[in-house]
């Protein structure tokens, strides 16, 4: 009796077993939610950090095109970033106080991610006038800046300040880059290859600096795809 059950059920047994086998793995991807980082839009970002003029962005908001000069007196422009995720912030080279821990954050970063092409880093100067290439090169050098890798950069400071505001959403203060105007930020901003905000971090804490490694594992693994 019990066997002449058992061939009845041994069909269904195998019906069941590769059903499982084939069902569940699709289940568990349809329901499986991939784990993706934000992107920033000035509708997602503290008011106080938005410029009035681009407030009414909700989507699609990417980093303007800009065009500075690195530490090697070289134009850098979006295009050296094209493809590329890369992490900015803004600095001054006789900063005393967070600026420290920012480059040495930032040094460390490098270090980390120095043989992976797609990253790179960019620093913006907030105080240009005195930012010179010259000054800029005995940063690098001090910093331990490598080439190619991480650009410190000067400029035109109503260009910097614009980028800060309109583009990073980097300082609260307003202002318009005049010559009187002036911000201070220990933003770190994770910039994916479509140029736009997926993070920000302060550059002054270890913690956080632990946080963007992991962001970035999630980043690289959209385009992985």
């Amino acid at each position: 009796m019990e066997l002449k059950f058992f061939k009845k059920s041994l069909p269904t047994l195998i019906f069941l077993a590769i059903f499982s086998a084939i069902a569940i793995p699709i289940f568990y991807h349809l329901l499986k939610v991939d784990e993706k980082l934000k992107v920033y839009s000035p509708a997602d970002v503290n008011p106080s950090l938005v410029d009035f003029s681009v407030k009414h962005i909700t989507k699609d908001h990417t980093i303007a095109d800009f065009s500075l000069i690195n530490q090697n007196g070289e134009i850098i422009t979006q295009n050296n970033y094209k493809n590329k995720i890369y992490i900015a912030d803004f600095f001054f080279t006789r900063c005393t106080n967070i600026c420290i821990a920012m480059a040495y954050n930032m040094n460390q970063l490098q270090e980390y991610y120095k043989n992976d092409d797609d990253i790179l880093f960019l620093s913006h100067s907030v105080t240009p006038e005195i930012d010179s290439v010259s000054v800029l090169k005995k940063y690098a050098i001090d910093k331990g800046v490598i080439d190619g890798k991480w650009n410190v950069t000067t400029g035109d400071k109503k260009h910097i300040y614009e980028l800060a505001r309109k583009s990073y959403f980097a300082v609260i203060d307003d202002g318009d880059g005049g010559e009187d105007d002036f911000i201070h930020t220990e933003q770190f901003v994770l910039i994916d290859k479509e140029r736009r905000i997926r993070g920000f971090y302060d550059g002054t804490d270890l913690k956080d600096m632990d946080k963007l490694k992991q962001d970035m594992i999630l980043l690289k693994k959209e385009y992985e795809n």
